[in-house]
């Protein structure tokens, strides 16, 4: 089985590697970056599940007619910043590129820094789109639930996990080993709906 994902992010690309192989599927996976010609489109839709369509679509046209294309759309969802930066996330400071995490999250600490602990409630909000062979779309949305500390702690994973705190844990995000990340994360949950999809697959 040949999946490619929509993704030049070499992050997410490691993330969904390990998931592959924990889940045990036995895929020939790819990322946009092995695709020559390919060029990201303009993530314009207006949920996360057109995002993600979006990019998966256009990989679709430039790779092999028997593969699987996947590709996710995922962010912060904020409810004292009224769901901010949802699907803005990537770019909520304007920044791209290295700094981005770094910008994006010092901007959400400072809209922040005057909303009270219990008000400061988030989710982050995964959707993996997947095109198929035969021209099938189906879509796997995954969520988990916390708080945006005060501050950065841990320095695993990435984008807004070091803000990201989990009270039934006691830790940020940031501070869990991937495997552990892997398997309650937003990208995690969705990602174990596509892999069951996936098995029965022939």
């Amino acid at each position: 089985m040949k999946i490619y994902i929509a993704t030049s992010n070499k992050h997410k690309v490691a993330e969904f590697g390990e998931m592959f192989q924990a889940a045990g599927l036995p895929c020939e996976v790819h990322s946009a970056a092995d695709v020559i010609g390919f060029e990201a489109p303009a993530e314009d839709g207006g949920t996360f599940e057109e995002n993600a369509f979006i990019k998966a679509d256009a990989l679709k046209r430039k790779v092999p007619f028997d593969a699987y294309v996947m590709a996710d759309d995922s962010g912060i969802v904020v409810d004292a910043l009224g769901g901010a930066p949802g699907i803005h996330s990537a770019r909520y400071a304007g920044v791209s590129g290295d700094g981005a995490d770094a910008a994006n999250n010092a901007k959400l600490l400072k809209e922040l820094e005057n909303v009270e602990d219990a008000e400061r409630t988030a989710r982050f909000v995964c959707v993996i789109a997947l095109d198929c062979p035969d021209g099938r779309k189906v879509a796997f949305n995954g969520k988990i639930d916390g708080v945006i500390n005060r501050g950065a702690k841990g320095v695993n994973g990435f984008g807004y996990d070091p803000l990201f705190f989990l009270p039934e844990k006691g830790v940020t995000t940031a501070e869990l080993c991937a495997s552990d990340k892997n398997e309650i994360s937003h990208r995690g949950r969705a990602f174990a709906k596509l892999a069951e999809f996936l098995k029965k697959q022939k």
